[in-house]
């Protein structure tokens, strides 16, 4: 590997992610908190419970940030499969080649000029992560953001517990002065990720996406219905989303609705 390789940003990053994550739980280790307490006592099922879950929290990062979010496949497919492909999309709906790549986009794709490539479901571009967040690593960031906020509150609650103000200022901000930052930061993130999980779920209970969302007036197979045509109700919603059932393509939802809207005008 050559050295400028590791100057790539997603190098970078991941690991000023993985710097920051255990540099914060060093800091929460090292000040007079309720964590250093409870390892003083003998008491190693809570510090090491908010270790793994600290741990916990890195592997998702790590494992949205590395994986296919679902790329397109730029082969080119047989020519039957094509065929298949074309005699199961009904005619109205638009589907379009891709202007960067050339790729045949499916339903719901679009291109991401970052990762420069066609992402399948398409949510958004996560520069956190240096990752498409698509079809295959969605229900992997919604887990990561649950896991995350809750070690966020518990390391917000930990720095809490080891802020014991006193005068004069100055002696409390030279020993207590990296613990308050950390508190600050801790109460930052907790604020992101809580918007951030919030968010998503409504998206996820909804069957649409974060692009979908924002810019519906510009994608036409949004603007040719009047509601959402892959909601399917929050039960079957969250259903295939998480679990992947019922199974289909989002082409034959789409014409099953089509078919639907028909059949009651």
């Amino acid at each position: 590997m050559a050295p400028w390789a590791l100057l790539r940003p997603g190098v970078l990053v991941r690991t000023g992610h993985t710097v920051l994550t255990w540099g914060i739980t060093l800091v929460l280790f090292l000040h007079d908190t309720a964590l250093r307490q409870w390892e003083e006592q003998g008491e190693l099922l809570l510090p090491l419970t908010f270790l793994l879950l600290v741990l916990g929290s890195l592997l998702l990062y790590l494992a949205v940030s590395l994986m296919d979010p679902g790329y397109v496949n730029v082969l080119p497919q047989p020519q039957e499969a094509k065929e298949e492909q074309t005699a199961m999309v009904p005619q109205a709906i638009p589907l379009r080649r891709c202007r960067y790549c050339m790729v045949l986009q499916p339903l719901r794709a679009r291109h991401c000029r970052e990762c420069r490539r066609c992402v399948r479901r398409y949510d958004h571009h996560c520069p956190w992560m240096e990752n498409c967040v698509g079809e295959r690593n969605h229900p992997l960031f919604v887990a990561y953001l649950a896991l995350q906020l809750v070690v966020l509150l518990w390391g917000l609650y930990l720095a809490w517990s080891g802020l014991h103000f006193f005068r004069p200022w100055g002696l409390w901000l030279r020993s207590s002065g990296l613990l308050f930052a950390t508190f600050l930061l801790l109460s930052l993130f907790s604020l992101v990720a809580s918007l951030l999980l919030a968010s998503h779920l409504y998206l996820v209970a909804s069957n649409t996406t974060t692009w979908e969302f924002i810019s519906s007036h510009r994608i036409a197979y949004l603007r040719q219905r009047p509601g959402n045509p892959f909601d399917r109700g929050l039960t079957r919603n969250l259903a295939h989303f998480f679990c992947g059932w019922p199974s289909g393509s989002w082409e034959t939802l789409w014409a099953e609705e089509e078919e639907g809207s028909s059949q009651d005008v």
